[in-house]
């Protein structure tokens, strides 16, 4: 493990400022969700509580945006609260429905595989499992160099899977057990049949989960903003800039999710289809390529002081992970089925004509980009980069020798950490 933002490791292959096309892909995850996430909490606290759409969706654009000001510890400390008296509620709706004890009914008709709305399905998960890497890549900026590859695999792989295993099955037994389409809704419904108002209860932690998520989302999206303007013209960081770009963050999202809850062109559920779609398009090339260069080209070895550099041994321009990450886009736009927006649709010849209007547009993008980038990169001077890497270990270790003498001048013992305020860094 590198100990650094898989964002910033980006730099090997885009360059110093040609990461900046990833990281418009990132900010586009954090600012979907967002939109998403406040569509959701809306029309779900409208529909259980009777809340005012408009009020719900202003409030939680503030409050998220107040949490990110706030900062990284603040984030952490409400989702271990929400954590801590969120899940005993999910765990006995979840036991209720497992022994029978939740209502609801089986469907009179139940509907038959259809291979398109598998590949649907698949998509959707796929696209959440793949946004995850822009959380972990902003988690790990605070990690230690030296912590564990097995405990942030088991920790990422287990989290993400297992929550989404149960909260996709316990929708979708909302959904076909109660015929209710709106996540919070049916958690107030059948949790007030098991015990009341153990429902409502949950549906309000729930939407506070989702606020504290958006929060986390305005976070990220700052650190991408922040890390793009200073692949340009070196920044340093304060207060005031997490707070404007945030704040101007927050003005973006809330519109544009205005926008969709008061045309009526998008329900909630397509909000976050919709989104999850272009998140793919968008992410996949960067994945393929940054998996690429990390497993089969430089193999785990990188200059780590040399990423800091415009000037270093990765160049400003990375030419060839640029051309890969294109060449994906590329190859697909003849499979891709866009959602609607705005007015505006597009299906691709291969799904018009060949498969059914299913879309394997990722799939696709995901192989050329991987093979394009693994073709190119068989003229890399990695010899040179080797000498770069030797230099930036000496480096980091005259750091971490410094490191550890400041802080057994300050506390006494070299393993000692001054606490963070949760700043911008």
């Amino acid at each position: 493990m590198l100990g650094l933002p898989q964002m910033i490791q980006t730099r090997a292959q885009l360059g110093y400022r040609g990461v900046v096309v990833a990281l418009f892909a990132v900010l586009f995850t954090y600012m979907a969700f967002n939109v998403a996430d406040q569509v959701l909490m809306a029309s779900g606290l409208h529909g259980a509580f009777g809340w005012n759409a408009h009020l719900v969706a202003a409030a939680t654009a503030v409050l998220a945006a107040a949490l990110a000001i706030f900062g990284y510890d603040w984030v952490h400390r409400v989702f271990r609260f929400l954590l801590v008296i969120s899940f005993p509620c999910y765990a006995i709706i979840s036991v209720a429905i497992l022994v029978g004890h939740a209502g609801g009914q089986a469907p009179a008709r139940p509907g038959h595989f259809l291979f398109a709305a598998f590949m649907s399905q698949f998509s959707v998960a796929a696209a959440y499992n793949l946004t995850h890497a822009p959380y972990v890549s902003d988690y790990s900026r605070y990690m230690p160099r030296k912590t564990p590859a097995r405990g942030i695999i088991g920790a990422v792989f287990f989290g993400a899977s297992g929550s989404a295993i149960w909260l996709i099955a316990l929708g979708a037994w909302l959904a076909t057990r109660l015929g209710i389409g709106d996540g919070l809704v049916g958690l107030q419904v059948v949790g007030d049949k098991v015990a009341a108002p153990l429902g409502s209860i949950t549906a309000f932690l729930s939407a506070t989960a989702l606020l504290a998520t958006m929060g986390m989302n305005a976070y990220g999206g700052m650190l991408t903003v922040l890390t793009g303007i200073d692949s340009f013209k070196t920044l340093k960081t304060s207060r005031a800039w997490r707070a404007v770009t945030v704040i101007a963050l927050a003005i973006v999202w809330y519109a544009i999710g205005a926008g969709i809850s008061t045309s009526g062109s998008s329900t909630a559920v397509n909000a976050v289809l919709n989104s999850l779609t272009l998140m793919l398009y968008l992410l996949v090339p960067w994945t393929a390529l940054n998996l690429v260069d990390y497993f089969f080209v430089r193999r785990g070895h990188y200059a780590i002081t040399d990423i800091f550099r415009s000037d270093g041994v990765y160049g400003a321009w990375g030419w060839r992970g640029l051309v890969a990450y294109f060449a994906d886009f590329a190859a697909e736009i003849p499979f891709m089925v866009l959602p609607p927006i705005a007015g505006l649709s597009y299906t691709g010849y291969f799904p018009a004509h060949l498969t059914s209007s299913v879309d394997y547009s990722w799939l696709v993008g995901l192989v050329v980009s991987g093979l394009v980038y693994l073709v190119l990169s068989r003229s890399l001077d990695l010899a040179a980069e080797r000498t770069a890497i030797d230099v930036s270990e000496r480096e980091l270790q005259a750091i971490d020798v410094a490191a550890e003498a400041a802080a057994t001048a300050e506390h006494g013992h070299p393993d000692a950490q001054a606490p963070r305020d949760g700043g911008v860094t």
